[in-house]
């Protein structure tokens, strides 16, 4: 009698519900009632006007999709003029539009290791920075996060070798930000290049919204490097690497997700350009974020409540257990808020939370309620 190969899948369900693991997709409706601090839409910008009318007259002009690679024929006007509008808004020489940010980590990692390399890489990295690592073959030392010494002292360990340390610049869990300028120091002493993700900075951090690497004072240096996300505070959908011209150029000639990918629809690189020039035309949106972010933490913890600072629009509010936390949120969604849940093991400390995220189309009535509402339904303990 043959057996099922796909009998282990049904050990590993009952595994994840034993253990309160379990994922389920929960689609939204178009139009949904909730007040979200779920999302990453941190500027407002997903339905403006502005943006949805960009997209739509892209797809009506290229298509609704760019029927190929870039390389063949999915490379539009709108793809290049994105690149450079937005590496020149994030002072850098030159970018490089994907299909997502995570395929934007993926192939810059990759693209700038190989094996007998080393990466150095922040405890605390998002997922596809992990992956990354995996699967550039080069040796990966995980340092304590947030710790620039500690990526000083792992690189000065490996005198000579083709290094590359790669950080988040805001965390996507707690909302902490990375000691940009001192890890960029530490490469420079060691000749190493520096790859900052920066999907949760542009349209937050710097002037104008111009991102960490910004405000840090290292865009445009010859070995950094930074990648971004267009579905975040742009309002749209995919990724880009910025960088010096030949590392672009490389990445062109050498990063499989890009290689082998579809490009990136023309209605996203519409939506996302449009949502660039808004930002430029409209830099009060990024302070306006920064300003509800802080609003946000300053009434949880005036409720008692513990929630970590936070230095860009993520804010992250400790809960006592996995179970804790998941029931908070769906107390929340009842009451008409939309809020993110994580817990292990997704989170690397071990620890459950809410994760809140600011938006810059919050008005401060708003802003209260939200705090007002997550206070009423906390748990006990």
């Amino acid at each position: 009698m043959n057996q099922d190969p796909f009998d282990w899948i049904d050990e590993e369900a009952r595994r994840r519900e034993r253990a309160g693991l379990v994922r389920a997709l929960r689609p939204r409706p178009a139009d949904a009632t909730l007040l979200d601090l779920a999302g990453n839409d941190y500027l407002g910008l997903t339905r403006h006007p502005a943006i949805t009318g960009a997209a739509a007259a892209a797809a009506r002009r290229w298509g609704a999709g760019s029927t190929g690679s870039r390389l063949v024929t999915g490379s539009t006007a709108l793809h290049a003029e994105l690149e450079g509008e937005l590496a020149a808004f994030c002072g850098f020489e030159a970018g490089l539009v994907l299909s997502s940010g995570y395929a934007a980590n993926l192939a810059a990692v990759t693209a700038l290791t190989a094996a007998g390399s080393l990466i150095v890489s922040d405890a605390s990295n998002h997922a596809s920075i992990v992956d990354g690592c995996r699967l550039s073959r080069a040796e990966t030392a995980i340092v304590p996060h947030a710790d620039a010494a500690a990526v000083r002292k792992t690189l000065g360990a490996h005198p000579g070798r083709r290094s590359l340390a790669v950080t988040d610049s805001v965390f996507s869990v707690d909302g902490d930000a990375a000691p940009l300028a001192a890890v960029a120091d530490a490469c420079r002493a060691h000749g190493a290049a520096l790859l900052v993700d920066d999907a949760h900075g542009l349209g937050v951090l710097g002037d104008g919204g111009r991102g960490a690497p910004h405000a840090a004072g290292i865009a445009g240096s010859a070995g950094v490097v930074a990648t971004v996300t267009l579905s975040k505070s742009l309002g749209s959908q995919g990724g880009a690497v910025l960088g010096p011209a030949r590392v672009i150029d490389h990445l062109v000639n050498t990063a499989r997700t890009f290689i082998f990918d579809t490009g990136l629809a023309p209605a996203a690189a519409g939506a996302a350009l449009a949502g660039l020039r808004l930002l430029g035309a409209e830099p009060e949106r990024a302070r306006r974020v920064r300003v509800v972010a802080v609003r946000l933490h300053r009434g949880l913890t005036a409720r008692g409540l513990t929630a970590v600072r936070p230095d860009a629009a993520v804010i992250s509010v400790r809960a006592p257990s996995a179970d804790a936390a998941v029931g908070w949120a769906a107390d929340c969604r009842a009451a008409g808020l939309g809020v993110g849940c994580f817990r292990p093991p997704s989170v690397p400390d071990g620890v459950s939370r809410l994760r809140l995220t600011a938006r810059a189309d919050l008005t401060d009535e708003q802003i209260d309620w939200a705090v007002t509402t997550i206070a009423r339904t906390a748990p006990a303990g």
